[in-house]
């Protein structure tokens, strides 16, 4: 398959390449992604393993396309058929990458992050570290040893600080990235900013309300999958099924009559319908399956597959 055209720069090389954002759970890498391509690419909250998931994000313009590639965070809690799926998807996006955005928090560093560390050096791909959340530090010179540390731990291309949330250095550590990426021919097409379909899109959406509206425990046990999406009548019609895997949980899910689920499943509607800017009728189901998070098979019959 042959690529589009490359476009004009005059005298100025075109880079083009992949770069994965790697690090331990709740470093903000899916924040960081949706800042760097300037809309919501990937769903977010201050909940461990959030993103289960590689999502692909494609950022282009006169000098050059980056395709950043936000992935679960690698993490050594628990040993479930999930977990594993988790930390190998993160490890062997490592290994079909141009490089490497590691990103940990400003002053806090743990074993995990070591952990990520050796993923990359494993990977031999080269990085660029990034210091999230410095907008939690103050004053900034608090971070110049914690700079120095992360400078000792590895050999990174460059180490920068940056806050995700509001901004903060993302337009240079862009730069930054495109700087390390090869010199190129495009790899998708110039208004393509994902690979995923829009059906993905639309369970992650729905995930992302249930992961911030309940208790600690209840979302690691929840996933969502869409078994309708069609477009009628200039309206998107999606049929979801949450699953569970208890039929407590269910209970939980649905609260007072039904009520949670309603607040839920609206809230999802009015994110989707700005997501996909169209008018969205939204039914969603909750059903049980047995220990899903445990089993492999069921993991990959709900689209955790790599």
């Amino acid at each position: 398959m042959r690529s589009p055209p490359m476009p004009d720069t005059g005298d100025t090389p075109f880079h083009a390449g992949y770069a994965a954002l790697v690090g331990r759970p709740n470093v903000g890498k899916s924040t960081l992604l949706n800042r760097l391509l300037g809309q919501k690419m990937a769903i977010t909250s201050h909940k461990p393993q959030t993103t289960r998931h590689r999502i692909l994000g494609v950022r282009t313009d006169e000098q050059g396309q980056v395709v950043y590639i936000d992935t679960p965070g690698i993490h050594q809690r628990g040993n479930q058929a999930m977990n594993r799926y988790l930390n190998r998807t993160a490890h062997s996006t490592l290994l079909d990458v141009d490089l490497a955005v590691f990103v940990c928090q400003a002053l806090a560093w743990h074993d995990e992050d070591t952990q990520v560390l050796k993923a990359i050096a494993r990977a031999g791909v080269p990085a660029i570290g990034v210091v999230n959340k410095i907008d939690t530090v103050q004053p900034r010179e608090k971070l110049l040893p914690f700079l120095a540390e992360l400078g000792a731990r590895h050999d990174f291309l460059e180490i920068i600080p940056v806050s995700a949330r509001d901004g903060t250095q993302v337009e240079a550590l862009d730069a930054l990235v495109l700087k390390h990426l090869p010199e190129g021919d495009l790899i998708f097409p110039e208004d393509q900013i994902t690979d995923r379909p829009e059906r993905f899109f639309a369970a992650e959406i729905l995930r992302e309300q249930i992961i911030r509206r309940y208790h600690k425990e209840l979302p690691y046990a929840v996933t969502v999958e869409i078994e309708q999406f069609r477009e009628e009548a200039g309206r998107y019609v999606i049929g979801a099924v949450i699953w569970v895997e208890r039929e407590s949980q269910r209970g939980i899910l649905l609260g007072r009559q039904g009520q949670a689920m309603k607040e839920a499943a609206s809230a999802a509607r009015q994110n989707m319908m700005e997501f996909f800017d169209t008018r969205v009728h939204l039914d969603v189901w909750i059903k049980v399956k047995k220990s899903w998070s445990s089993d492999e098979a069921s993991l990959a019959q709900l689209g955790y597959s790599e």
